[in-house]
Formats: structure tokens, C-alpha cells, sequence
């Protein structure tokens, strides 16, 4: 049962697991990382998610589907008092991040991984126990038969809810309008989230220290406008 749990899930947000066969370096520094930083959900959460990392950190957020890493890379050298779980379940997704941190000398202590389904992990987590959650440019999903889909929606805003702590930050960004407008529609509708945004200038510019993405820049290429949310857990 529990497979079949797990199966659906998979199949409900996000799509293929595998790219291009991985070069042999890839293959190893992709062990590496899941060997020193894979978080284990066969054991029970810990109380206190921060003695999860080797070192002292202050507070610990949450990337979900992270792409190559090129954000998550990014703050966890902005912010190395912080601790960052990093969720992809695209192999050559995980494998281009671990590259990077083998070749920048190996795995930050201040870095756990996640290579299946956000909701397996979200809900293994403890309540109030995450200070933000990035979802950056996820799948949008186009087709209406396949709105089903797409990670935001009210059951995953309640695992959000559930794990921030209040005062803790939901950042969105996407390039796609119809996605921006749902996800404004249902973190409207959700009792646990409001949108502080005072002027254009608050979605329009991006978060501060924005490295930009690959994902974005096709976007920008290809003329589509992103857009930077951020909600706030009450």
C-alpha cells in the first residue's frame, strides 16, 4: 500500500526520473553526495530538524525541486548559518549539483538531500520546524488535464502550513502567467498565508541575491516576464 501511496504521488507532480546516462565522474560524485547527505525517511524525523546537519546552524529552509542548483548553490554561501534541504527527484538534476560541490571541494555542512517526492518529506518533518520554502520555476503543467498536478494546491499548501514556523516564507517564481495566478489564487484562499506585497516592484524584481537560473533565462529569452512571490505563514 505504502508503494502504491508513493507511486501515485510521484506520478501526480513531477514527470521523468532520468536525462542523459551520467559521464562515470558524474555517477561518482552523484554516490558521494547521496551517501553524506541523503536524509533518510526510514527513520523517525528529529525533534529538532537543525541536528540533522553535522554542524551548528541557526535555521533551516527548504528548495523543492531545485533543477541544476544553481539557487540553492547560491545561498548556501550567502547563508552558512542557515541549513538547506534541497528536494529533486531529476537524477541529472541532483548529479549537476553534486558535480558542483565535489569540484568546490565536497558536500557543505550545511547542505541534506532529498531525491523523491517533496511530499514524502514534508510530511515526514516536524510541525513549525522550516523558516522558508522555495518553489522556483516548477513544472507549470499547461494542459487543463494535467492542472492536477501542479505542487501547489490546497493539500500541499496544508503540508506548508503545517511545517513553517509562523513568520516563515513560501517564495514562488515562475514565468508562466496562468501558474502565477493560480498560485496567487490558492494561497488567497488559504487561512494559513497572506501576500505583503505593497507595489508591482514586490513580484516583479527578483529576491535579493538572485544568482538567476537556466530555466529563467530561456524564459527572458524567449520573452516571457517572471515572477517573484512570496507569501507569508501567519
Amino acid at each position: 500500500m505504502a508503494e502504491e501511496r508513493r507511486t501515485r504521488s510521484t506520478e501526480a507532480f513531477f514527470g521523468r526520473r532520468h536525462g542523459k546516462r551520467l559521464r562515470p565522474k558524474q555517477d561518482a560524485a552523484l554516490a558521494a553526495l547521496l551517501d553524506g547527505a541523503l536524509i533518510d525517511l526510514g527513520v523517525a524525523a528529529p525533534a529538532d530538524v537543525r541536528t540533522l546537519f553535522p554542524g551548528s546552524v541557526e535555521n533551516v529552509r527548504l528548495e523543492i525541486g531545485f533543477g541544476g542548483g544553481e539557487h540553492l548553490l547560491s545561498e548556501l554561501a550567502r547563508h552558512p548559518q542557515s541549513g538547506f534541504i534541497g528536494v529533486e527527484p531529476f537524477v541529472n538534476g541532483m548529479a549537476k549539483l553534486a558535480s558542483a560541490v565535489d569540484e568546490a571541494g565536497g558536500t557543505p555542512s550545511n547542505l541534506r538531500i532529498y531525491n523523491d517526492d517533496a511530499t514524502e518529506l514534508l510530511d515526514w518533518l516536524p510541525e513549525a520546524s522550516i523558516s522558508g520554502i522555495d518553489l522556483l520555476y516548477p513544472d507549470p503543467w499547461p494542459k487543463k488535464k494535467h492542472w492536477k498536478r501542479r505542487f501547489v494546491n490546497p493539500v500541499n499548501l496544508d503540508r506548508f502550513a503545517r511545517v513553517l514556523k509562523p513568520g516563515g516564507r513560501f517564495r514562488f517564481a515562475s514565468d508562466i502567467d496562468t501558474y502565477v495566478d493560480w498560485t496567487l489564487l490558492h494561497c488567497d484562499a488559504h487561512p494559513a498565508f497572506t501576500w505583503p506585497a505593497q507595489s508591482a516592484d514586490d513580484w516583479r524584481e527578483p529576491y535579493e541575491g538572485w544568482p538567476g537560473t537556466r530555466y529563467e533565462a530561456k524564459a527572458i529569452r524567449e520573452g516571457r516576464t517572471p515572477a517573484y512571490l512570496t507569501f507569508l505563514r501567519g
